[in-house]
């Protein structure tokens, strides 16, 4: 089939991508000439594992179609997903200008029926105003339909997660739409969810805010356990055993960050305000989310006792290992403190390096993370690379001024690297 994406961001990049590797001619629209010229030549404007060889494959084989023109993408294809950037406002909803003005320019240029489906986290009744809006600017008066199918990635399994999903969600208001959705999707065998439009928008913002709560009850998990002698990690390995709960996302750290989470509670809250229910829990998600990265900031600062002039090393500054994301990382927030108490801060990321230096000023970036340790006063670890999983801790502990680590992603077992020698200070254990 063919089908036209609005945004080459990291949802509607992957996704299109994705539709590419199935067999469909897919047609990839942003307004951003680089990125576009970028995609062009075959590279990837963010790193995630395995996307540039697809990029690359699917232009060889003319399934993959880059352009600049809204009008262009809406004669290309009779199905058109709209993957545009709903950011965060002060308050926390989601802005949806990009989504407003992509579907009247969808409306202006459509010349037969097409099907125009919402890809973009967006808030229930989204549907609604975007099926308004493309009434009121069809001069053409041609018929369409408008649908949902919320997107459930993982940025470093994207690939995986969007060819092998766990489910498939699809809202539609009619039989014709949900025809073409199933076509589209059919090459991939999931659990498919049909359901009316403002369920699906309601289903990704409550399954992403269900993850975010799993992951700050263990980080409260956490302060009890070290409170009471326990172990964390065999706490939530007993609980997550039970089939009801589940293992995922029980990993006790620093807390969440990247694009999705911070973004998608801020927007339930707000969503649920507007509609008139008080969601208390998701309040508390938030605060326990940043009490974390406060937490063990206070660790650093018992364990060093005076930050001023102490060289603290950095191991992770991407939100997850297996990107680049910066956004809403907990090392921002982390290494900006630590510099406003006077520490002298070197770090090294595999991936996000030249993402962060736009973003943390003035700090020593390194090259590898036997440059970071040489002569540092503490080793954080903020990002749980494989790479740093498989380091030469002897190595690692005779470079150190003072051999202190304090793992903020539980990447080490605390028996061994006090038998070699350090200081080591983790969450919950």
């Amino acid at each position: 089939m063919e089908i036209s994406i609005i945004g080459a961001g990291y949802v509607g990049l992957v996704t299109g991508v994705c539709f590419a590797e199935l067999g469909h001619d897919v047609m990839l629209v942003d307004n951003n000439k680089e990125k576009i010229a970028m995609l062009k030549a075959g590279k990837s404007p963010i790193y995630e594992p395995g996307l540039e060889p697809l990029i690359t494959k699917s232009i060889k084989n003319k399934k993959l179609h880059f352009s600049t023109s809204i009008p262009q993408a809406v004669k290309f294809a009779q199905s058109i997903f709209v993957a545009v950037n709903t950011p965060p406002r002060q308050d926390g909803t989601a802005d949806l200008s990009f989504v407003a003005t992509v579907s009247k320019e969808i409306a202006l240029a459509m010349d037969g029926y097409r099907l125009i489906v919402d890809k973009s986290t967006v808030p229930v009744h989204t549907g609604e105003k975007v099926a308004e809006t493309i009434k009121r600017y069809n001069k053409h008066k041609v018929d369409f339909d408008v649908a949902s199918n919320p997107e459930f990635l993982r940025e470093g399994s994207a690939i995986d997660d969007t060819l092998y999903p766990d489910r498939i969600v699809i809202g539609v208001s009619n039989k014709r739409s949900a025809k073409i959705l199933r076509e589209i999707y059919a090459p991939i065998k999931s659990k498919f969810v049909e359901t009316d439009i403002n369920s699906a928008e309601i289903i990704k913002h409550a399954s992403n805010s269900f993850l975010a709560l799993k992951i700050s009850f263990s980080n409260s998990l956490a302060h009890i356990c070290e409170l009471a002698g326990a172990d964390v990690e065999e706490v939530t390995h007993g609980m997550g055993l039970d089939k009801r709960i589940g293992k995922s996302f029980l990993n006790a750290g620093i807390g969440y960050g990247g694009s999705c989470f911070p973004k998608d509670v801020a927007a339930f809250i707000g969503i649920s305000d507007k509609l008139g229910y008080d969601f208390k829990i998701l309040k508390t998600v938030e605060d326990v989310n940043m009490d974390q990265r406060k937490s063990f900031i206070k660790k650093v600062e018992d364990t060093l006792w005076v930050l001023k002039d102490k060289t603290v090393g950095v191991l992770g500054l991407a939100f997850k290992p297996n990107t680049d994301d910066m956004r809403s990382a907990p090392s921002i927030d982390i290494i900006e403190t630590l510099k406003a108490e006077g520490a002298k801060i070197k770090a090294y990321d595999p991936q996000a390096t030249q993402n962060a230096k736009q973003i943390i000023k003035n700090i020593t970036y390194c090259k590898n993370p036997y440059e970071v340790a040489k002569n540092a006063d503490a080793l954080l670890i903020l990002t749980e690379w494989d790479e740093f999983k498989e380091l030469d801790l002897d190595k690692i502990c005779k470079q150190m001024a003072s051999p202190i680590v304090i793992d903020g992603r539980n990447i080490f077992q605390k028996s061994e690297m006090e038998a070699k020698g350090f200081v080591y200070k983790s969450i919950g254990r």
